[in-house]
């Protein structure tokens, strides 16, 4: 079942995720949703991406058992976001001199992190990178282009997802 992803009236990075008939409050991008993703703009990529596995923070609580393959995370454990760089938008370790998403965070963001097919079957530079289904801010704030819910939700979730699982962001 896909996990389908509409903004909300009233707010460009407020939305909710539904799978069949449970809906989730989400966040999105603090520039919404986007057709046209560039590096950097702060936008959700209006698209069909797939779920490819993750990243889980084992040492802050219970993950529940996915069919998704899931990574525990280590201080060294970075995504590359240099779209000039040969590893643009992939997993690179520390120490790393270009620009990077750091994936062990001090704030709860990437506890459970999904990577979603965003540019990275077909990768292009500057499309932009390090596109997650992860965890939400407190008060559902804006992520940098991701989608973000809350931990119970994704917990609830995380035992019905596989590799291939589709997110689609619609308008």
């Amino acid at each position: 079942m896909p996990l389908v992803v509409r903004r909300v009236p009233g707010g460009k990075h407020r939305a909710v995720l539904q799978v069949g008939a449970l809906i989730f409050p989400a966040a999105i991008g603090r520039s919404g949703i986007v057709a046209v993703k560039r590096e950097g703009d702060g936008g959700t990529p209006l698209a069909t991406m797939r779920l490819l596995g993750g990243y889980v923070r084992r040492d802050r609580g219970h993950v529940p058992r996915s069919r998704l393959p899931l990574a525990s995370t280590g201080s060294r454990d970075l995504w590359c976001d240099a779209p000039g760089h040969a590893c643009y938008n992939r997993p690179v370790k520390a120490p790393f001199g270009c620009s990077h998403e750091v994936m062990q965070r001090e704030d709860e963001l990437y506890d459970i992190s999904l990577v979603l097919d965003w540019n990275i079957t077909s990768r292009r530079q500057g499309r932009g990178s390090a596109i997650f289904f992860h965890l939400i801010r407190p008060g559902y704030q804006p992520t940098a282009g991701c989608v973000a819910i809350a931990r119970r939700d994704m917990v609830r979730l995380l035992p019905h997802l596989k590799r291939g699982t589709r997110l689609r962001v619609m308008k």
